[in-house]
C-alpha cells in the first residue's frame, strides 16, 4: 500500500500505462480522473454497505419513494450506493464487468450520479470494454485504498491536482490553468481571516466562503481546515462555481464526502450563468485563469455592462478581451455584504497585468479607479516566481474589503515577498519554489502590523492616481516647390479627387514658382501660391490648399511658427507629449514647474476631450499600481578610479596573453 501523496499519485498515474495505444495521451484523464473519484466514493460507502442495503430493502417493501434521507442516515453521510457491488466484487466477474459497473454507478444517489454525467463516463466504460481494458483498469484501482481515514481530504486534494497537472502537460493545455499550491492558499486564507477574531474564537460563529472559479475545491477546503483548526465550534459554509466539468465533478464529490450540500457547488460559467445570483458572502477566495480570453462570452458581458451599469456586475469597466481576470474580481465585489451586515473580505491571485495594463481611458484603469476611490483595496502581496505548477511568472495576491479597519482607511499596503521562498528538492512542472510555514507566518505578521519597512510600504490610495494632460508645441514649417514635392501631390486624396483638368492646372501653376526659394513662413508661401493661381486662372477649395501644404512643406525648427486664422499657434502632432500629473496637484502649477522651464513655447491643450469624464476637470484620470517602483533601491555606480583600475588590469592581462601567443 502506498504511503504518501506522491506515491499514491504515482501509483494512479501508472495505471494510465494500460491505456497506451488505445487512447491518446491527451485522453487519459477521461478515464483516470473519474475512476479515481469513483474509487474514493467506493471506499467511503463500503463500510456501511450492509446497513444501506438492508434499509433500502425495507423502504422498497414499504413502498416509500423518497428514500434519500433514510439511506443517507444509514450510510452515515451524503453519499450512498444501493447495489451489492464494490470495486473488489466487480472484479470477481470479469465477463460482466461492463454491465455491472454501469449498474453500480447508477445505484448511487442522484447527486453522485450527476458527477459522473459531468465526466461523461458511460461512454468511456463502453470504450474501455471494447478495448478489453475495463477489467484491467478497475482491478488496478481496487488495489489502492482511498478512504478518508487513509487519505485525508487535504492529501486527496494534492493527488487530484497532481493528476490534473500531469494531464494538462500531456495535452499542452497550460494557458491560464495554474492550480494554486496549498501553501499559497494557506497564505490567502490567513490574510482574509486576519482581522476577524470572532469566527476564530466565538462558539457557534458562522460565516460563508465563496470561490467563483473553484476548480477542484482546494481553496474551499483549506478555508474550512483553517477555521476548524482555530475554532472547532465555528461553522464555515463553503460555496463555489466551476466551468470545467471534470474539475466540478471532483470538487462536488469531495464536498459530498465531507457531508456538504451539493447545491453549494454549481456548474457553469460564472460570468454568463451566475449560480449565486443576488447572494452575498462573508469571505471570497479565487485564483482565476491568467490571461484567458473572454471573447466567447463577450456579447453577454457587454450587454450587462451597457444595460445595467453599476446595478450589474461589470459597471466599472471591461478589460481587454484577452484577459478576463478583472471580470472575476468585479463579479466577486458584486457579492460583498453591506457594511451594515458586517462587510466582506476577499483575496484573489493575479499576474502582473491588472497592476498596470491600460491607460486612463481603458477598462482596466477604470476598474482600478473604482476600487481605489471606493477604498476597497487593503493590500497587495508580491509573491516569488516559480510558485505555480504551470507557469514561472510572478504573481500577486490582492486583498480587498468594503469595511476596512480605521488604521487601513485611505491606504494600501504593498508587501514585497518575492525573495521569501525555499527551493524544492524536486520540481513539479514549473514549480521550483515553495512557501514554508515560516514564510507564511512572516508575511501574515507583516500584513497584520501595517507598518512601513523594507518589505512593506503603506501608500496613500491617491498616490496611484494621476491626471494625463496633453502638452503641445508649435508647428514650424518651411515650403519649397521642387518637382519631386509637386509630383507627390498624387499621394494626396484631396488633390486626386479633383478633375484631371484641375489637377493639371494646379501642377502647371506650381511649376511656375521658383524651385530654389524656401519659404520660412506659411502665410508668405500661401500668398505666393495665391498669386500664382490667380495668374493661371486656377480656383480650388481649401482642402486642395491643405494638400499642397502637406506635399510641399516640411517641419523645420528654424521656420516661423504656423498660426491659425485667429493668430493662435498650431500644434505639431509629432511633438505632442503627454504628462502624468499626480492627483491633488494642479495641472497648471505642474506645467509651470515641470514643463515650461524646459520646453520653449509649449502649452497645455485644454480641449474638452482632454478633461475627465467623471469630474470634468482638466486631465483624464488614470490609476496604475507600479508595485516594483516602491521597492526599488538606487545603487550608485562604482567610483571612476575603481573602474579605471579594473580596465588597466584587463589591459595588462590582454598584453600578457598576446605575448604568450606571439612566443
Amino acid at each position: 500500500m502506498v504511503e504518501n501523496f506522491n506515491e499514491k499519485a504515482d501509483f494512479i498515474w501508472s495505471i494510465a500505462d494500460l491505456l497506451r495505444g488505445d487512447y491518446k495521451q491527451s485522453e487519459y484523464q477521461k478515464v483516470i480522473l473519474p475512476l479515481t473519484v469513483l474509487r474514493r466514493l467506493d471506499c467511503v460507502t463500503e463500510p456501511n454497505k450492509e446497513e444501506v442495503l438492508e434499509r433500502h430493502a425495507e423502504l422498497q417493501e414499504a413502498g416509500i419513494e423518497n428514500v434519500a434521507p433514510s439511506l443517507r442516515k444509514a450510510a452515515g453521510g451524503q453519499v450512498y450506493n444501493t447495489s451489492e457491488y464494490t470495486f473488489s466484487s466487480l472484479c470477481n466477474d470479469p465477463d460482466q464487468i461492463e454491465s455491472n459497473l454501469h449498474y453500480y454507478i447508477n445505484s448511487y444517489d442522484e447527486d453522485t450520479q450527476e458527477i459522473f454525467e459531468k465526466f461523461d463516463f458511460s461512454h468511456q466504460i463502453q470504450r474501455l470494454s471494447e478495448a478489453d481494458l475495463l477489467y484491467k483498469v478497475v482491478r488496478q484501482f481496487a488495489e489502492i485504498d482511498l478512504h478518508p481515514d487513509e487519505v485525508p481530504n487535504e492529501e486527496m486534494g494534492y493527488i487530484y491536482e497532481e493528476l490534473i497537472r500531469k494531464f494538462n502537460e500531456l495535452s499542452n493545455e497550460t494557458a491560464g490553468e495554474h492550480f494554486t499550491p496549498r501553501e499559497v492558499i494557506e497564505l490567502m486564507v490567513n490574510l482574509i481571516f486576519n482581522e476577524d477574531d470572532e469566527i476564530l474564537t466565538t462558539e457557534g460563529a458562522a460565516r460563508t466562503l465563496f470561490d467563483p472559479a473553484c476548480g477542484t475545491g482546494g481553496m474551499l477546503s483549506v478555508g474550512e481546515d483553517h477555521v476548524r483548526a482555530m475554532n472547532e465550534d465555528a461553522n464555515l459554509h463553503v460555496f463555489g462555481q466551476e466551468v470545467n466539468p471534470e474539475s466540478y465533478a471532483v470538487c462536488n464529490s469531495d464536498m459530498l464526502i465531507k457531508g456538504k450540500s451539493p447545491d453549494n457547488i454549481v456548474y457553469g460559467n460564472s460570468f454568463t450563468e451566475d449560480g449565486f445570483k443576488d447572494q452575498t458572502f462573508d469571505y471570497m477566495l479565487s485564483n482565476p485563469p491568467f490571461g484567458v480570453s473572454w471573447k466567447k462570452v463577450k456579447e453577454k458581458i457587454e450587454k450587462e455592462h451597457e444595460e445595467k451599469g453599476y446595478a450589474g456586475r461589470f459597471g466599472a469597466g471591461l478589460p481587454r478581451t484577452s484577459d478576463g481576470a478583472f471580470l472575476f474580481l468585479q463579479h466577486m465585489l458584486s457579492k460583498m455584504k453591506s457594511k451594515d451586515e458586517g462587510g466582506s473580505r476577499l483575496a484573489i491571485v493575479f499576474n502582473g497585468s491588472p497592476l498596470f495594463n491600460g491607460g486612463p481611458n481603458s477598462g482596466e484603469s477604470a476598474i482600478r479607479r473604482w476600487i481605489l476611490e471606493n477604498d476597497w483595496l487593503e493590500a497587495i502581496v508580491g509573491l516569488p516566481e516559480n510558485l505555480f505548477y504551470n507557469t514561472g511568472i510572478r504573481t500577486y495576491i490582492w486583498v480587498l474589503s468594503n469595511d476596512k479597519p480605521e488604521e487601513r482607511k485611505d491606504k494600501v499596503q504593498l508587501i514585497d515577498a518575492q525573495d521569501l521562498y525555499a527551493e524544492m528538492d524536486e520540481s513539479l512542472g514549473e514549480k521550483r519554489h515553495e512557501l514554508t510555514d515560516e514564510h507564511i507566518n512572516k508575511i501574515t505578521r507583516i500584513f497584520g502590523d501595517i507598518e512601513a519597512n523594507g518589505r512593506s510600504k503603506v501608500v496613500d490610495k491617491e498616490e496611484f492616481g494621476y491626471r494625463r494632460i496633453v502638452i503641445d508645441r508649435p508647428l514650424r514649417m518651411s515650403f519649397q516647390a521642387t518637382g519631386e514635392r509637386i509630383e507627390s501631390l498624387d499621394d494626396e486624396t484631396a488633390f486626386t479627387n479633383r478633375d484631371e483638368e484641375v489637377q493639371e492646372a494646379v501642377k502647371e501653376a506650381l511649376y511656375e514658382l521658383d524651385s530654389e526659394t524656401q519659404w520660412m513662413d506659411r502665410d508668405e508661401f500661401i500668398d505666393a501660391v495665391d498669386d500664382c493661381f490667380e495668374s493661371h486662372g486656377v480656383d480650388v477649395r481649401k482642402s486642395v490648399y491643405n494638400a499642397i501644404e502637406r506635399a510641399l512643406g516640411e517641419q523645420n525648427d528654424d521656420a516661423n511658427i504656423v498660426t491659425d486664422s485667429k493668430g493662435n499657434p498650431e500644434h505639431d502632432t509629432d511633438l505632442r507629449d503627454r504628462e502624468r500629473v499626480p492627483l491633488g496637484k494642479d495641472p497648471h502649477e505642474y506645467f509651470k514647474e515641470e514643463v515650461e522651464p524646459y520646453v520653449e513655447n509649449a502649452w497645455i491643450n485644454e480641449s474638452s476631450k482632454y478633461h475627465d469624464d467623471q469630474d470634468g476637470e482638466l486631465g483624464v484620470v488614470g490609476y496604475e499600481i507600479n508595485f516594483d517602483r516602491y521597492f526599488y533601491e538606487y545603487e550608485p555606480p562604482r567610483p571612476l578610479e575603481e573602474i579605471d583600475a579594473d580596465i588597466r588590469e584587463l589591459e595588462d592581462e590582454i598584453v600578457e596573453l598576446l605575448s604568450e601567443v606571439t612566443e
